[in-house]
């Protein structure tokens, strides 16, 4: 059967939306991630930053060398994960599968919902246009018959692009005198091996078949049926998440422990967020520390199913308390053993304490579903955040 697949990835997103919220920032080059000076990368940036080389994942002293009067900023997650879910609703109204690579990409399988909506191209544009009136951001929508086709499709008019790839051979035609990069699964080693036997692009792929299948073996052989227009995989909504989490690096190596457990508050209460928003629970807390010389250990405990900023922190801490005390390059939490309800036995006595308790974590979660998680902050999680605040300056 064939199929219609859509690709949509949102332009710079994590820039996007605060260029969108500070329209000052607008035009600029704008870097999210690290700041200059400290340890980390490039998340993302504005186009304007891409022009002076600026790229994701690089080093942000890199980045730095490249842009030194680009404009850098931390990341704010929470705002972008509520930007991110106002566009996957929309996305999500015109089929159920739908596979969502990250916060601002995804696949959509339209083959059975078309009738529905008119056609692929009226999904695509109207997806443009809905996206643009409820969040104020631009996206790029690919229409292909393949997730190859509809992922280059959606790169080709980048930003703000439409594009369609709809036949193996109006793929080709467009590929064909491109770096063999542009193949789906071919990256920098795999490129590097093939450069070795004389295939740099496309058009060499086709030439050299036997080559490619004599150097790489069956990834070549995928290869060459990318690099053919062949693709069979399909949109798959990926399972639930069996773990997630956040972790911290310091600019400089830190030994004192109670700092390290002020951080650690401030990640429980973020994934705590995370999680209520999510109207789940975890059983396992894990805790994760990079010392200095990057050896890395971590730390796990089990209990009752909870979705508690207090009870994250607390067992986080209590690892922390039975590690060996040497300077930290990094510390982080991950939660993991999710379950859709707390599972806490109570005796008769604790059963009043507890209920009080449920009422005002319930009320503090609808504070921060609709007004962002800096709405309610708890009197240790404010100390905590000034300590820390206080030590970065």
């Amino acid at each position: 059967m064939e199929r219609t697949i859509i690709h949509i990835d949102m332009d710079a997103f994590f820039a996007a939306v605060e260029a969108r919220d500070n329209p000052e920032l607008a035009g600029k080059p704008l870097i999210i991630g690290a700041l200059p000076g400290h340890r980390g990368v490039v998340s993302t940036c504005s186009y304007e930053a891409r022009r002076f080389g600026v790229r994701s994942a690089m080093p942000i002293s890199e980045a730095y060398r490249r842009c030194p009067n680009g404009i850098y900023m931390r990341p704010n997650f929470h705002k972008y994960e509520e930007a991110s879910e106002r566009v996957h609703e929309i996305w999500s109204s015109y089929t159920d599968i739908v596979e969502y690579i990250s916060l601002d990409e995804g696949f959509l399988d339209v083959t059975g919902s078309m009738g529905i909506f008119g056609g692929a191209a009226k999904i695509g544009r109207e997806i443009k246009s809905r996206v643009k009136s409820k969040t104020g951001l631009t996206c790029s929508v690919g229409i292909g018959y393949s997730l190859m086709s509809a992922k280059l499709a959606s790169e080709e008019k980048k930003p703000d692009g439409y594009f369609e790839i709809l036949t193996p051979g109006a793929l080709k035609g467009l590929i064909i005198d491109r770096n063999v990069r542009i193949i789906y699964g071919v990256g920098p080693q795999t490129a590097a091996e093939l450069q070795q036997v004389g295939v740099q692009t496309v058009r060499d792929i086709y030439n050299k078949r036997q080559t490619v299948i004599d150097r790489l073996g069956n990834h070549g052989r995928q290869i060459i049926e990318l690099a053919e227009g062949i693709d069979s995989r399909v949109v798959a909504a990926p399972s639930k998440s069996h773990s997630f989490g956040k972790e911290t690096t310091f600019q400089q190596d830190i030994t004192d422990y109670d700092y390290l457990k002020d951080v650690l508050r401030l990640i429980a209460r973020e994934l705590s967020y995370q999680i209520r928003m999510k109207e789940t629970f975890c059983r396992t807390v894990t805790l994760k520390v990079t010392y200095e010389g990057f050896k890395k250990i971590t730390r796990s405990k089990s209990g009752d199913a909870t979705n508690k900023s207090e009870d994250i922190y607390h067992t986080a801490a209590e690892l922390l308390d039975h590690i060996e005390r040497r300077p930290v390059r990094l510390v982080g939490i991950t939660l993991s053993g999710f379950a859709d309800e707390a599972a806490k036995q109570l005796s008769i006595f604790d059963a009043e304490a507890e209920k009080k308790a449920d009422k005002m974590d319930s009320v503090r979660t609808e504070l921060q579903r609709k007004y962002g998680i800096d709405a309610v902050k708890t009197g240790s999680e404010l100390i905590a955040e000034n300590r820390v605040k206080g030590r970065e300056e």
